[in-house]
């Protein structure tokens, strides 16, 4: 028999650490200074209108990094996050379509791509062309493990275009340890 929950009693549901100490803010975020120091300056010039390819190791924080970029542009519900293996050249035409539109509060609209050395050839091929009809309140975000992007290389004669792309933003391994410590 269960135990009945009590009338002010409140279930808590636990998060992950990762979860739980994630940066909400860029003064916040250890051991990536180069990176945080490129997003700022670009913010300076304006973030939209732009894709950016962040690369790193597992666990230095490119998910972190991914969602302070997007929420410099838009609010939660404008945030659109996308695993690059069930992307398709026909989804990427309805993510276009609806990019054209203002996003409420902020006004921006985000994509976030992850695990984007999943891409197919036919959707790299599409996204080369959805980008540089990108407006200026939008952006694309693609995630990739530094092992990811050198397999992408190898196998899609045409990922270069799509990198050269973006602004890269590649994420320190090198003292982390010692940051987080």
């Amino acid at each position: 028999m269960q135990n009945p929950q009590k009338p002010n009693e409140r279930k808590t549901e636990m998060k992950a650490l990762f979860e739980q100490y994630r940066p909400q803010a860029w003064d916040d975020v250890i051991g990536q200074d180069v990176v945080v120091g490129q997003v700022r300056a670009i913010k300076k010039r304006g973030l939209g209108g732009r894709a950016y390819w962040i690369t790193g190791l597992s666990g230095t924080g490119k998910t972190t990094i991914a969602y302070l970029l997007a929420n410099e542009l838009a609010g939660g519900l404008n945030i659109e996050e996308l695993d690059a293996s069930e992307l398709t050249p026909a989804r990427l035409m309805d993510v276009e379509r609806g990019m054209r539109l203002i996003g409420f509060g902020k006004g921006g609209r985000v994509y976030i791509i992850n695990e984007a050395h999943g891409l197919r050839r036919d959707t790299v091929r599409q996204l080369l062309v959805t980008l540089e009809r990108l407006p200026s309140h939008a952006a694309f975000i693609f995630t990739t493990t530094q092992g990811g992007q050198t397999a992408l290389f190898h196998g899609i004669d045409d990922a270069g275009a799509l990198i050269s792309r973006c602004i890269k933003l590649e994420l320190e391994v090198e003292g982390l340890a010692q940051a987080f410590a």
